[in-house]
């Protein structure tokens, strides 16, 4: 049997976007991924759905799976002709043992490739605004390791050995205008000791930089002459980068990732309820704004596999006066089906469309270069009937592709107006309670701060999924949590399930649900900055 090749792939210092295209085109075909505490669980996204996954995180201290035995694994599973991708956090070769893992495949005959990865030690004060080098502050950097191996022990023992001897803190201390100390939290006072001791003055700017790059990240800002006591009190724990310099003063002028003025959803755990192939927009909208989105796809739109009524009724379009469409969902199974009749645009050329919001609109316009002739200001049926453009529908035929569940308000009040209606359910909506035990042990935890509830299905299936129907149960979990709702539909859903929402978006579309989450946690934050002044900042001494 052919031996497979040990992949040792650096998976960035968390946020998962700093994976390398390299990086992410072996983790998408290896058969085996190795991944430790520090590689962003989303990244085992990209593994093939038969990839073997195998957990092997340490913490500070505290080892789930001896290095001996990492070891064992991987090449236990590259011998037996696999491909092994080795996920290690920041790069495999900066304090990550990624040498002494390549020295085992070199020694067992095992081919291994080194694919380099985003260093922590650089990246953890990049997001916190603290460059490494400045021509106004720092010229060189060092990067340091907070503490050494003892030749017979586990690093985290902390127990100081012969290897603690090529740490030369005379030389360190002034050796370059930046250090940086990785894994450094817990030998932080003989780190701000030993430095003062050979030379660098008390005054001198020291951050931390917890869980850097990460939804988490906390940064704590102090002196070597105080920056002990200040991380005491502040409860920061490892993982941490330390930062010491005149660099660290640059943070106020260029903090930007966890800046609650222009990312105001920073830090915010916000569960995104939408169908899986719909949550990526709506996920990485809140990711640019700060937030971390918890995908939970309470629903599954599957699509109506017999599409016999669907394609007579667009090979005779021309018979309708107005089509409408109440979803992007709507138009993209129309635009399909347009596409496998090899048709095109031209067979809206004597129909008019509408569509229920702008979202709809939007959709028409990019897949069908349709322009609505009708949009209400408002994406429920209650404005589309307000607003149509022709009280008197008389003999005029109208077509609603939709779904199959669907609120009858508006064929109903179409025909009051005298219109011929025909419904043709293009697809259901279906439950997906996939991910739920995440969500659910995150709710018991306190860790989520917003539900988004982007229809009333999904609140429907949403409020099944976690509470299996049980009313008081949805209550205790959903305690303390924002329900944020795109629309007054869903909203009314909401509250007949026990979820009160707390925000309804103006605008009933992403964007504007959105807006309101932005809107209130901007709120939020500055009540905050009211009630506990200083609290923004890092330095706990205010």
């Amino acid at each position: 049997m052919n031996i497979g090749t040990v992949y040792l792939i650096g998976a960035g210092p968390g946020d998962p976007g700093l994976l390398t295209l390299r990086g992410l085109e072996i983790l998408q075909k290896a058969d085996v991924v190795v991944y430790d505490r520090l590689a962003h669980p989303s990244l085992l996204q990209y593994a093939r759905p038969d990839a073997e996954r195998l957990y092997v995180g340490k913490a500070s201290a505290l080892h789930s799976v001896k290095q001996e035995d990492i070891n064992a694994i991987i090449l236990s599973r590259a011998k037996a002709g696999k491909s092994v991708a080795r996920l290690k956090g920041g790069d495999p070769f900066v304090f990550g043992r990624g040498g002494e893992e390549a020295e085992e495949c070199r020694d067992a005959g095992v081919p291994f490739e080194i694919v380099p990865g985003v260093t922590s030690s650089i990246a953890a004060p990049a997001y916190a605004g603290i460059p490494v080098t400045h021509r106004d502050a720092a010229s060189s950097f060092a990067v340091i390791t907070g503490h050494e191996r003892d030749d017979a022990r586990e690093s985290g023992t902390r127990i100081a050995g012969v290897a603690e001897q090529r740490r030369d803190w005379s030389k360190i201390a002034n050796g370059a205008d930046t250090l940086l100390f990785l894994m450094g939290v817990e030998a932080l006072p003989e780190i701000a000791a030993r430095l003062q001791e050979f030379g660098r003055a008390p005054e001198t700017p020291v951050a931390l930089v917890q869980w850097g790059t990460w939804s988490k990240q906390k940064v704590v800002t102090g002196t070597l002459a105080d920056i002990v006591e200040i991380v005491k009190r502040s409860g920061l724990t490892p993982p941490a980068v330390c930062v010491v310099g005149e660099v660290v003063k640059l943070r106020e002028r260029l903090r930007w990732f966890d800046n609650p003025q222009t990312r105001p959803l920073f830090g915010k755990k916000i569960v995104v309820t939408r169908a899986r192939a719909q949550a990526s927009a709506l996920s990485d909208a809140l990711r640019s704004r700060g937030a971390e989105p918890i995908e939970m796809p309470s629903i599954k739109i599957e699509r109506i596999q017999d599409t016999e009524a669907i394609d007579k009724a667009l090979r005779f379009l021309t018979k309708y006066d107005w089509i409408v469409f109440t979803s992007a969902n709507a138009v993209a199974i129309v635009a399909d089906r347009i596409d496998a009749l090899r048709k095109d645009s031209r067979l809206f050329g004597g129909t008019r469309v509408a569509a229920i919001g702008p979202a709809t609109a939007e959709a028409l316009k990019q897949r069908l270069n349709v322009t609505a002739d009708f949009v209400p200001t408002e994406a429920v049926a209650e404005a589309v009937i307000a607003q149509w453009p022709f009280p008197d529908m008389t003999d005029r035929r109208v077509l609603i592709p939709r779904a199959k569940e669907a609120r009858e308000l508006l064929p109903e009040k179409l025909r009051e107006m005298g219109a011929e209606i025909e419904i043709i359910p293009v697809y259901e909506t279906i439950m997906d309670d996939s991910g739920k035990e995440a969500v659910i042990e995150m709710l018991k935890n306190g860790e989520i701060d917003a539900i988004t509830l982007a229809s009333s299905s999904t609140a429907q299936n949403f409020a099944h999924a976690i509470s299996g129907g049980d009313a008081g149960r949805l209550q205790e979990l959903m305690k303390g949590v924002l329900v944020a709702a795109i629309g007054p539909v869903t909203a009314k859903t909401a509250r007949e399930l026990g979820m009160t929402p707390q925000l309804v978006s103006v605008e009933h579309t992403i964007p504007g649900l959105i807006a309101a989450l932005e809107a209130h946690f901007r709120v939020a934050n500055a009540i905050t900055e009211l009630e506990l002044p200083g609290a923004q900042t890092d330095d706990l001494r205010a």
